[in-house]
């Protein structure tokens, strides 16, 4: 069988285990033609793609957890309170060395600067809360770096602990009164950037819910046949991964929700996920021009693998860490 039939052995430094993986028989003639090679090394991910594009870097930043904060927030301290004390301190993941999460941030962006990278993707909990100051920062230090970007929230930045409200309701509240000037004017809840011959396509899962505009919008970026990203916050389920791979699990409802008291915050549905996020799951693994997945949210880095397409987590920004991606024509 031909090099391109075959997904390369796939060697994740650190990880301690490596595993080849070849591509099922039904599905060796439509990903030949988009899909070549995968490989993860350390936080370095390697995409070969049998279409025409440029080869473009990706640096995937999530889950840095910024709780900067002014006078401007005095009157939301009662919501903020918890989420403002933690990750004050972090271990840098390269050196060992303590650091802010601003330290971080910002050591990430001159990183992606001196690396040039083409695009930052944010996929969400940039934020521990939707503070004006921390928000207003992190605008001001991405225009600085001259790259273009996509942003989606995570389950932390629209949400202030104790406040009442459903989920989705606090997510559009605080997405205009706050964190609205990070989408450029993009649809908060979806987007896509084509760039290089690539498409980027973000979308915001972090109530672990899909909307029904957003599997129209998923299907859209499917029927293109342009090779594509997906970027989420939440990863989608993995048997045998932890609850955090929470959109589309099965188990997903009121009794496997943990922490709906510790982060103040509605729980879960008693009647599990909808439909709707079950369509786009099945619609996600069997989309024939995808290349990959990028999400963060549990703060572990992880790489899965379902139908020949790699999902990879990010570990958490608090600690410096981020995804270089480099999408590379075979």
């Amino acid at each position: 069988m031909k090099r391109r039939n075959f997904l390369k052995a796939t060697t994740l430094a650190g990880f301690g285990f490596t595993f080849p993986q070849a591509l099922s028989a039904n599905n060796q003639k439509a990903t030949k033609e988009i899909r070549d090679t995968f490989s993860l090394t350390g936080n370095k991910a390697s995409i070969y793609t049998n279409s025409n594009i440029k080869t473009t870097r990706i640096f995937h930043i999530t889950d840095t957890h910024l709780s900067l904060d002014d006078e401007r927030g005095d009157a939301f301290k009662e919501f903020s309170k918890r989420m403002a004390g933690a990750y004050k301190s972090n271990e840098q993941f390269e050196t060992g060395e303590q650091v802010t999460t601003i330290q971080s941030f910002e050591q990430t962006l001159q990183r992606a600067k001196d690396e040039e990278a083409d695009f930052l993707a944010l996929t969400g909990d940039i934020f521990s809360f939707p503070s004006e100051a921390a928000i207003d920062w992190v605008g001001k230090k991405l225009e600085e770096t001259g790259i273009p970007y996509g942003y989606i929230a995570g389950n932390h930045d629209w949400h202030y602990e104790g406040m009442k409200g459903s989920s989705n309701n606090l997510r559009k509240t605080w997405t205009e009164k706050r964190l609205n000037s990070l989408y450029k004017k993009n649809n908060p809840l979806f987007a896509s950037y084509e760039f290089n011959g690539l498409q980027l396509v973000f979308i915001d899962d972090s109530t672990y819910e899909i909307e029904p505009e957003q599997l129209v919008f998923l299907k859209e970026q499917i029927k293109t046949d342009k090779p594509f990203l997906l970027f989420l916050h939440i990863p989608l389920y993995i048997p045998g991964r932890s609850m955090g791979y929470g959109c589309a699990n099965p188990e997903w409802g009121a009794e496997s929700d943990k922490n709906y008291e510790l982060e103040r915050r509605e729980q879960w549905g008693k009647g599990g996920h909808t439909e709707t996020t079950f369509h786009f799951y099945d619609e996600v693994f069997n989309a024939q021009n995808l290349l990959g997945i990028f999400a963060g949210h549990t703060h572990q880095p992880a790489i899965d693998l379902k139908n020949n397409i790699p999902q990879v987590v990010s570990g958490h920004n608090a600690t410096g860490y981020f995804t270089h991606i480099e999408i590379n024509p075979a």
